[in-house]
């Protein structure tokens, strides 16, 4: 089949006194049917050119599948009289959430089940389905959940009997994806937020189940910078009400047992100043950066907290970056960083004590814990090579019980692999961490076939993780590396501050010297890299395609956010407004000139570029289809070399891909398949 080639359209962008030429701006209008058709043209192109990779592909997926345990049932979490966990069949695309009515652990095995949500039952016309939310009633008898048919973040919001599975009358349109949806103490109200023509979540309302008067609007926020969560504490005594960009937070309170009354500012919003609250005991706990990059612990009375005195519960330590509050009757429970690595502390009778693992790489976490009041709290730790282990701590001795390691469907020895911790040296002096897992012995062989992977934004960190389905890859002795890049939170909130804004150029720069320590130590060949990183990831793929393609063999990015200033600049786009805070406002001629110095669409060059497999869904709300479609038309036009460049758009989907696991699985053994083809790894 011929290569597509898309018309060009001169349209120029003039602002600053510069001019950006933007020939494929056609392409936004996906009501156009020319749109479409060069879509479904570029679709048929990728069919044609990934059909000779059809065996490897399959491969890949069926022994993706092998890997997949006949069943993987949750630990049940405590919450009032019953157990709370979902369970995953081997053979089903989706979930099932269900509960046991017990007092304790002990008696949960021969006790009736109870399943509450059948996402497979949701899914039966076979579409794409997501199911974010799932908020069961203090009382334990109704469910409030949100699904969505189309991938965008307008999801709708549904109450059922939770005992009998009758759907409730009430059903609420447009409402965000997630953090959108709490029950009053009595669960006679829901709270949720709605969001506005540019997806942003913006207004807060009140509605009485089964009432039949329209729902109250209690707040909107009217800053389109700044967008709205609710939460409840822990102890569902309070509701929480959160305005928020990336800079700058602020709270409203509410008592969860008063629905009618109105929140309550706890601290205004001040331009830099992060906080989030919790409730333990008598006291609201505040988490803050004010006076502390890496965030101090206050407490202060619940009473009148916005002029009561604050306190410290312990001495702030700058190595340590506190990202979040589990407070329990017992204990207080703190996740955060240090020394590059997630970490657990927990804070009982004035004292703070961090507890401790094995493994020198690992990832630990505070699990899905309901109740306020029990004594066992859930974590979870993984490494790359430990399969996720679910433990009981005692919230009262700190000792700690092994609950449940996942299962691992076929042969899996730990000891036949191995994971690294590298650090490479970036442009400034500045260590960037990697971490390596590979089949044992592979790199006597000399360089190695290896993936790269790398996101860098928004503070998101890329911790080690135990992944089953990677295991083909591994044993195919191809070994996989994720750079820990500026922009994520790995090294603490300045590792995050120094990977936005102005300087931004630093999470592009990093990956690359990732790329370079790597072939410097003998690890791999630039005919033998690849790279992979979706959404922000997808625009370090891209900065990186135009910097140093020439480091790579293939490059994979998915769902890419490439026409950087060009979305900037439009405040109708879907979040775009929520985003400045991120990239910087083009408006301003600095920042303008900053993004087109890296945006990958404004500087595609006649030259080489890898192989390259590009991803998107036409529904995606958050990176629109146009942005990969345009700049891979531009790559076309543009590029020297006779690479494979390939665009494929899931024309029924949204950001995250196709739904359900299988559909997911045969997107990402089709995606793995491509580049071991070109890193000269076939089916046999």
């Amino acid at each position: 089949m011929e290569t597509p080639k898309a018309k060009r359209m001169a349209h120029p962008h003039v602002l600053h006194g510069d001019e950006r030429p933007d020939d494929y701006y056609w392409l936004r209008d996906r009501h156009d049917p020319e749109v479409i058709r060069y879509l479904e043209e570029e679709n048929r192109y990728y069919e044609d050119v990934m059909r000779p990779l059809e065996p490897l592909s399959g491969r890949l997926y069926q022994e993706m599948i092998a890997r997949i345990p006949d069943v993987e049932i949750k630990v049940p979490a405590q919450d009032g009289g019953y157990y709370y966990y979902s369970r995953m069949e081997k053979d089903l695309q989706y979930p099932l959430y269900a509960r046991k009515r017990a007092e304790n652990r002990d008696q949960l095995e021969g006790a009736p089940e109870d399943i509450f949500l059948d996402l497979n039952a949701l899914a039966e016309d076979g579409g794409y389905l997501s199911v974010t939310m799932q908020r069961m009633s203090p009382d334990h008898t109704r469910l409030a959940y949100l699904e969505n048919r189309d991938g965008t973040d307008q999801y709708t919001l549904y109450v059922k009997e939770a005992a009998t599975g009758v759907l409730l009358p009430d059903r609420i349109a447009n409402v965000f994806i997630d953090d959108s949806m709490e029950w009053d103490a009595a669960g006679h109200h829901l709270f949720y937020i709605t969001v506005d023509e540019s997806q942003r979540p913006y207004r807060l309302w009140r509605h009485r189940v089964g009432g039949t008067e329209a729902d109250v609007l209690l707040y909107e926020e009217t800053d389109i910078t700044f967008s709205l969560r609710v939460g409840k504490s822990r102890s569902g005594r309070f509701l929480f009400l959160k305005s928020e960009n990336k800079t700058t937070d602020e709270t409203r309170y509410l008592a969860a047992d008063q629905p009618l009354h109105p929140f309550q500012l706890l601290d205004a919003r001040q331009r830099g100043i992060l906080y989030d609250v919790e409730h333990w005991g008598d006291d609201f706990l505040i988490r803050t950066n004010e006076g502390a990059r890496n965030f101090r612990l206050l407490r202060c009375p619940v009473q009148d907290p916005a002029k009561a005195a604050r306190e410290e519960l312990f001495p702030y330590d700058d190595t340590r970056y506190l990202q979040e509050i589990y407070p329990f009757r017992e204990a207080l429970l703190l996740a955060g960083r240090q020394d590059g690595l997630t970490q657990l502390w927990m804070y009982r009778g004035g004292t703070l004590t961090q507890l401790s693992w094995d493994e020198p790489l690992f990832t630990v976490s505070v699990g899905e814990n309901r109740s306020y009041e029990t004594t066992e709290a859930l974590i979870q730790y993984e490494s790359l090579l430990t399969p996720k282990t679910t433990f009981g701590l005692d919230l009262l001795r700190g000792a700690r019980v092994r609950l449940q390691e996942a299962p691992v469907s076929g042969d899996y020895a730990p000891s036949h692999y191995r994971q690294e911790r590298l650090w490479a040296t970036a442009e400034d002096g500045s260590a960037v961490p990697m971490v390596a897992v590979y089949r044992a012995g592979l790199l006597d062989q000399g360089p190695a076939p290896l993936i790269l992977h790398g996101y860098g934004s928004y503070g998101a960190n890329s911790d080690p993780h135990f992944d089953p389905i990677r295991l083909p890859l591994l044993d195919l002795g191809v070994m996989l590396v994720t750079a820990q890049v500026r922009g994520g939170s790995e090294m603490g909130h300045s590792w995050y501050e120094d990977g936005k804004l102005l300087q931004k150029r630093n999470t592009f720069s990093d990956f690359i010297t990732a790329a370079q320590d790597l072939i410097q130590r003998g690890y791999t060949t630039p005919a033998r890299l690849a790279a992979r990183g979706g959404s922000a990831g997808g625009l370090l793929m891209g900065a990186v395609a135009n910097m140093a393609g020439h480091l790579f063999q293939a490059i994979a990015p998915s769902v890419p956010f490439v026409d950087v200033v060009t979305t900037m600049l439009d405040a109708t786009i879907p979040l775009t407004s929520l985003e400045w805070d991120e990239w910087g406002n083009p408006e301003e001629p600095a920042y303008y000139a900053y993004m087109k110095s890296y945006s990958p669409y404004d500087n595609v060059e006649a030259k080489s570029y890898p192989h390259m497999l590009v991803t998107t869904g036409l529904n995606d709300p958050r990176v629109a289809y146009w942005e990969p479609a345009k700049w891979v038309a531009r790559l076309r036009a543009a590029k020297t070399d006779d690479h494979v460049l390939l665009l494929k758009t899931n024309m029924g989907a949204g950001h995250f891909g196709a739904s359900g696991r299988f559909n997911h699985l045969k997107e990402l053994a089709a995606s793995y398949a491509f580049i071991l083809d070109k890193l000269g790894i076939g089916a046999e």
